[in-house]
């Protein structure tokens, strides 16, 4: 399998602009209303969220695939914190799985945040915290 590189340029930082080189991502950029901007626009906080949760369900994919379980209607959710003073970064997951018991949903998720390559790339870099939910 060949490697996949994606690739965006920012212009004017968080009160900026964002745009794929292929167009596909072509967005203003704004700093949230809770620090003092404006609002109106996204953030890179809301991409990473979206991209995590993406990302993450395509691992509980995997995962539900290696134990026979179809996780095709699940949901996650990414909760991307940025406190203030120092500015921190902090992710919960809430992952919500239909059709399992609360502890395949739980085993499920864990398998999943090993596997993620989002979940990959922050370990021991931000807190994640991961809640799984039967449905």
């Amino acid at each position: 399998m060949p490697e996949y590189i994606a690739s965006a340029t920012a212009h004017g930082a968080r009160s900026g602009h964002v745009r794929s080189d292929n167009g596909r991502i072509d967005l203003d950029l704004a700093v949230p209303e809770e620090f003092g901007g404006p609002g109106g626009a996204t953030n890179p906080e809301e991409l990473f969220a979206a991209g995590y949760a993406a990302c993450f369900q395509g691992a509980l994919s995997v995962a539900g695939y290696k134990r026979e379980i179809d996780t095709s209607a699940s949901e996650v959710t990414a909760r991307v914190h940025l406190t203030p003073p120092d500015m921190n970064l902090s992710v919960e997951l809430e992952v919500m799985i239909p059709g399992v018991d609360q502890e395949t949903a739980q085993k499920l998720t864990e398998s999943a945040h090993r596997v993620c390559p989002y979940s990959r790339a922050t370990k021991d870099n931000i807190d994640v915290m991961l809640t799984a939910r039967a449905g």
